[in-house]
């Protein structure tokens, strides 16, 4: 089980991420425009294009407002123009910190980065100094009190997924980034209607602190993403079930 889905999950529970609804569009309608304009307006021959329109339609974004970001990537609306960034650092604890950025402005999202990092106790690392720990896969997350984890198992595997774990109440299916796309939609054809669902960077092990400091960690990590040029923040850090993100 990822930290990134536990976390994602306690979140949506508490109402956070409802609470920032727009922020997210804001996010997903960046990714479907570079998308758009690298590969084409056409989902079909476009896997990036595919993947992202998922994603924005399991965030129950408005169909228009993906039409809308389809034409603007891909030049028949005016749009502004997105450089993809990766940053790699460190928060409390020595947890590996991967920032993937969509900027129409580079030497803004440095600052905001290093700032954000710096003032929390973090730092930023060199290009390929945690990289190394992570692998890109496709997450699909499933609500565990609507269903079983045998269900998921048995139809998630025949659709070619590569492992399926549950933990805290979530059921987390991983594909291969390649696979996600047409794993998803066999899952929601087949009447399982995901909690969450997006392409992201697995750490191959995770590295356990005590809630305390899993709370500093996070603190970074959720002022990252509140950052409007952070499209996604991966790390390494194990959030355990019995987890309170509550200050005792």
């Amino acid at each position: 089980m990822s930290g990134h889905s536990k976390w994602a999950t306690i979140k949506h529970k508490k109402g956070i991420a409802d609470a920032k609804r727009g922020q997210v569009f804001t996010k997903l309608i960046k990714e479907i425009s570079v998308a758009a304009k690298m590969g084409g307006s056409d989902p079909e021959s476009n896997a990036r294009l595919r993947t992202a329109i998922l994603k924005a339609r399991s965030d129950n974004m408005p169909k228009d407002n993906i039409e809308r970001a389809i034409k603007k990537g891909a030049g028949e609306m005016e749009g502004s123009t997105y450089y993809e960034l990766t940053y790699e650092g460190y928060a409390p604890g020595g947890v590996a910190l991967i920032v993937d950025t969509l900027t129409d402005n580079k030497n803004r999202t440095a600052a905001d980065v290093r700032s954000t990092l710096t003032k929390l106790g973090g730092s930023l690392g060199t290009a390929g100094s945690v990289s190394y720990m992570f692998q890109t896969k496709g997450v699909i997350t499933y609500d565990e009190e609507t269903y079983t984890e045998d269900q998921i198992l048995e139809a998630a595997l025949e659709l070619g997924a590569e492992d399926i774990s549950s933990s805290g109440g979530v059921i987390e299916v991983i594909t291969d980034p390649s696979d996600f796309a047409s794993i998803l939609e066999g899952m929601q054809a087949a009447g399982f209607t995901e909690s969450s669902a997006e392409v992201n960077k697995i750490a191959d092990t995770t590295v356990a602190l005590e809630d305390d400091k899993i709370r500093k960690v996070l603190k970074i990590i959720d002022r990252l993403e509140e950052l409007d040029d952070v499209q996604q923040v991966s790390s390494n850090l194990d959030i355990p079930d019995d987890f309170n993100d509550e200050e005792e």
